[in-house]
């Protein structure tokens, strides 16, 4: 029996297809080993391309790995594999190099690769790709929560972004299989599902519906025995008030929603092709905070993107202290060959980005903590997930629905337990109870 070893980089949707990749590889006999605990026979890489550092560490990644076991097959799948081909093609670490639509078949591939002896280079061109490529119901072996894949590729394209390329346009999910698949995520005790994929604001659109998303949710929210719905990163601009009306009556959609911003100055939007402008995002954030009062609001923002001066840092860090988001993830913007914003003129200089970067990661921390401090002595619920030991003293470790990180120090045994506890002490990324 070989053994198969798994490394997965980048986003919810890669570890939604490593967990197919998973199971088709146990289906077909093989025993999955853990990658630091055992020398397997087959190392299978998921890469990412989402930065020039993603690219980077999927290669370095590769090397590793036939480093460790020079017997090994070495498998680069997914996204870097997707728009690096040549690169991979003379990459002597590597035996197979597998597009994303090719996951699906990576059972097939490594077998013939075992068959043939020969270096293997699978990678379609994605951008014809019209239909969603359904990876089969998926096993789960987590106990807490599952990421839920409902649909692939971006139309947008914006100037700084390579994932269109990796990824295509977009494919949306059969409704059927994706409620097929929470059903049974739901009987195997499974209380959240996270609702995931490249943009699942577009849901449903290529077939011609344009509240496929809402429509979806409503379904998801019948079923039985799942308690939580969690929204991956949504396109701004679909949180509309007819969408509101109707999410607000789902009880079981989790208060936190991650907005995929980027700037907070109306013309670094404008050459990033966001479709928005910041009067938009306000109007936004007002209307979820309308709804949920509650709600909890994180983000991504890019400093430095070409041609941001110091005046149009300060109108994006001048709006995100208005909003008082709870959470922002800040990127150093890095040029992507292949998209418009790499020749764009006015790059701008490495240490004003880590300036800029820093300025707003101490805002964002700062916002968090206000926040966790004013849950102080309030009562929350906490779906637990692990536990936690800390100079000798044990916490169970879990969220609230609205996504506040939680420990609390307890013998009892909480695992993918529902609990309400008092908050009591107050930290920069989670509070204590």
């Amino acid at each position: 029996m070989k053994k198969v070893a798994f490394y997965t980089l980048g986003c919810k949707v890669n570890q939604y297809e490593t967990n197919a990749m998973t199971q088709k590889f146990q289906e077909a006999g093989y025993e999955i080993v853990e990658l630091n605990n055992e020398i397997a026979d087959i190392y299978i890489v998921n890469t990412c391309t989402v930065t020039n550092m993603s690219d980077r560490k999927s290669r370095q990644i590769l090397r590793r790995l036939k480093d460790k076991n020079k017997e090994a097959i070495v498998v680069a799948v997914g996204c870097y594999a997707q728009v690096a081909k040549q690169e991979l093609e003379n990459m002597p670490e590597i035996d197979i190099a597998l597009g994303n639509e090719e996951k699906k078949d990576i059972v097939y591939y490594v077998e013939k690769f075992i068959e043939d002896q020969n270096k293997l280079v699978a990678i379609d061109d994605i951008s014809t790709q019209r239909e969603f490529k359904d990876m089969g119901q998926i096993t789960y072996t987590e106990k807490t929560r599952a990421v839920i894949k409902i649909q692939d590729g971006c139309n947008n394209f914006c100037s700084y972004c390579i994932i269109p390329y990796a990824r295509g346009r977009v494919r949306s999910r059969n409704e059927e299989s994706i409620i097929k698949e929470i059903t049974q995520i739901a009987q195997k005790g499974i209380k959240e599902v996270v609702i995931t994929g490249i943009h699942v604001a577009s849901y449903g659109r290529d077939f011609g519906n344009e509240n496929g998303l809402i429509d979806l949710l409503e379904k998801i929210n019948s079923i039985q025995d799942i308690a939580r719905i969690r929204l991956g990163s949504l396109e701004p601009k679909i949180i509309t008030e007819e969408f509101m009306k109707r999410l607000v009556k789902l009880e079981k959609i989790c208060h936190h929603f991650h907005l995929s911003l980027q700037s907070g100055c109306d013309e670094t939007l404008k050459r990033m092709n966001r479709k928005y402008t910041t009067i938009d995002v306000a109007e936004i954030i007002g209307r979820l905070r309308r709804y949920y009062n509650d709600v909890i609001l994180t983000t991504d923002i890019i400093v430095g993107f070409p041609g941001e001066t110091d005046e149009e840092f300060n109108q994006t860090y001048e709006f995100l202290q208005q909003a008082k988001l709870y959470k922002m993830h800040v990127f150093q913007y890095s040029p992507r060959k292949g998209t418009r914003a790499a020749s764009m003129p006015n790059q701008v200089d490495g240490n004003v980005k880590e300036a800029r970067s820093k300025k707003l990661i101490e805002l964002s921390n700062k916002n968090q903590l206000e926040y966790n401090e004013n849950l102080v002595g309030q009562e929350v619920e906490v779906l637990f997930e692990d536990k936690d030991i800390a100079n000798g003293i044990t916490y169970y470790k879990g969220h609230t629905q609205n996504y506040i990180l939680v420990k609390y120090k307890t013998d009892e045994e909480l695992e993918n337990t529902l609990k309400v506890v008092k908050v009591l002490e107050s930290e920069n990324e989670y509070v204590k109870a």
